[in-house]
């Protein structure tokens, strides 16, 4: 139950990183809104890569997700 809670708890979080990440992008690029969202998707991950936007738990809890995650918890928003 427990576990399930902190997993929860998790997603909720990656959510409003990816969040914030696509707001922060949509500000630096104003084409963003016409890439897909696998491009977008591959671009974070980029970003998580490079660390400098997040910082050490938000990295952690990111580091794991894929191209592949990110652009489904993307398309769920």
């Amino acid at each position: 139950m427990l576990q399930e809670k902190k997993s929860e708890t998790d997603a909720e979080r990656q959510k409003v990183i990816l969040t914030r990440m696509v707001e922060e992008l949509s500000r630096e690029q104003p084409d963003l809104y016409y890439q897909s969202t696998s491009q977008i998707a591959q671009t974070i991950q980029a970003r998580v890569a490079e660390g400098k936007t997040l910082n050490g738990d938000e990295r952690k809890l990111m580091d794991g997700l894929t191209a592949r995650d990110i652009s489904v918890i993307l398309s769920l928003h």
